[in-house]
């Protein structure tokens, strides 16, 4: 990244979502909240970024996306799609930090890659609980 950043200063980046992480994202200000709860609870969190329309973005081990409905029903949450949370997998892209999302602002770090994390993001099954609790009390 930085070698295109160098060469194309402000450019914007994508990240193929799929190979060495998923995403499950939910609204920022749920996203912050969660953060700082697992952060308390010394959970292994991964890289988190939030973007200019309002979503908050955990990197997770890749897979998370396909076995996210399941692991909510496992949880007890009978009806998914009502949280405000969705996992992206592969196919899709993210924007990375700090890129600039036109009109809309850049998209930043909540909390920024380190090296354990970003070569080994967590299984999402340790994010989720907190992640869906926080999600469902945002959305009610």
């Amino acid at each position: 990244m930085t070698a295109v950043w160098s060469e194309f200063p402000g450019a914007s980046l994508m990240l193929p979502v799929g190979r060495a992480f998923d995403v499950i994202e939910v609204a920022e200000a749920a996203g912050r909240h969660a953060l700082a709860r697992l952060e308390r609870m010394g959970l292994p969190v991964g890289p988190v970024a939030a973007t200019p329309d309002g979503r908050a973005h955990f990197f997770v081990a890749p897979g998370a996306a396909a076995a996210l409905p399941d692991l909510l029903y496992r949880m007890g949450w009978d009806v998914p799609a009502a949280l405000d949370l969705r996992g992206l997998g592969p196919g899709t892209h993210i924007t990375a930090p700090p890129s600039d999302r036109g009109d809309l602002g850049p998209v930043r770090w909540l909390r920024s890659p380190d090296p354990d994390s970003a070569s080994q993001p967590p299984e999402a099954r340790l994010l989720l609980g907190t992640l869906a609790y926080v999600a469902h009390r945002s959305g009610t």
